[in-house]
């Protein structure tokens, strides 16, 4: 009599069981545990090379770049473009670029510190120059994620446009700031405990872009259309209106970085910001943000950052050339961008 086949022993090849022989090929880490490690390992990377850099200066000019005021300097200069950075930051990481910054700081600090918009005092000034730069975000948002421009073309034109805007109302001259509240924000006498007041924007414009990166909403949809847009829209996003809001936080960090450039500088220029896209988009490469999308890191371009503004300071206490200086920059992007290339090829295969 023909015994019956139990159900275990019907599993065979045809029910689409592995066989025993075979073992399961490993998986690799995907998780955001092990993605936030590689992160991590690109910080640590970056305060290693900051730390050199700090001996560095303390062996070739120890009295003058460990001052105090020296130290403080470097924080206060990497301020300005560290808010700008951060702003970029966000638009690299959804697949987009900004060549504008620059010009809109430029366009910001001008519009901000012309006569008329002086009589409004501190008020005024700062409102003035957040909203100079919301408008030629929007500008650049509306181009981009509705007219469908490319954003190297868009960011070039408004480059262009603010820079000429700038000089149209500065008529090439110095416009000097008379309101003594912004004027006394730049003063030692306005520290807290040793830290410059700009070094305290900074701060606060660097820990709500971590939130909003890494903690909100807004962040992750920021990433997703970054990785692929086509996923990003089927997944129920606005690609279009994500990247309008992207480019008006690039342009509102313009404009907390230009009103942060008059009080340092006491005035309004139409060469302000001057390379500022340049710096700000090399700082967050280096800091590990994708070029093509898909991943930042506001920690890692505010490393960056202030990788760069200590190369700067070595290099001016040891009165070396600005083209050295330059030529050094430009070899640290290539290699940043070559790493980043070759991560992205071992995490892919």
């Amino acid at each position: 009599m023909t015994q019956p086949v139990s159900s275990a022993q019907q599993t065979g090849p045809d029910k689409g069981a592995a066989p025993e022989s075979v073992p399961a090929s490993p998986k690799k880490d995907r998780s955001p545990r092990a993605l936030g490690l590689r992160l991590d390992l690109r910080s640590l990377s970056l305060l290693g090379v900051l730390a050199a850099l700090v001996v560095v200066g303390a062996i070739t000019e120890p009295d003058a770049f460990l001052d105090t005021g020296n130290l403080q300097l470097i924080l206060t200069q990497a301020s300005v473009i560290g808010v700008v950075t951060v702003g970029v930051t966000f638009v690299i990481t959804s697949g987009g670029i900004d060549l504008s910054v620059g010009a809109m700081v430029a366009l910001a600090s001008v519009w901000a510190t012309t006569l008329a918009t002086q009589e409004y005092g501190f008020v005024g000034i700062l409102f003035t120059a957040m909203l100079v730069g919301l408008g030629a975000g929007l500008v650049n948002g509306v181009l981009i994620a509705y007219g469908r421009l490319v954003p190297f073309i868009a960011t070039l034109a408004m480059l262009a446009s603010a820079r000429g805007m700038a000089l149209l109302i500065t008529d090439g001259k110095t416009q000097i700031v008379t309101v003594k509240s912004v004027l006394d924000l730049g003063l030692p006498g306005s520290y807290v405990l040793g830290v410059p007041p700009l070094v305290m924007m900074f701060a606060v414009v660097t820990v709500i872009g971590w939130l909003l990166l890494n903690r909100t909403t807004f962040g992750r949809r920021t990433v997703a259309v970054g990785g692929n847009a086509e996923a990003a829209r089927l997944a129920g996003i606005d690609v279009r209106r994500q990247r309008l809001y992207l480019y008006l936080l690039s342009g509102l960090c313009c404009g907390i970085a230009a009103f942060m450039l008059i009080i340092l500088s006491g005035s309004g220029q139409n060469t302000n910001g001057n390379l500022y896209e340049l710096d700000a988009i090399a700082a967050a490469i280096i800091g590990g943000t994708l070029l093509t999308g898909g991943r930042g890191t506001i920690v890692g371009s505010v490393l960056g950052v202030l990788v760069f503004t200590t190369i700067t300071n070595i290099f001016a206490l040891n009165n070396l050339q600005s083209d050295v200086q330059q030529i050094a920059k430009g070899a640290i992007i290539v290699a940043a961008v070559l790493v980043q290339g070759r991560t992205s090829v071992n995490r892919d295969s």
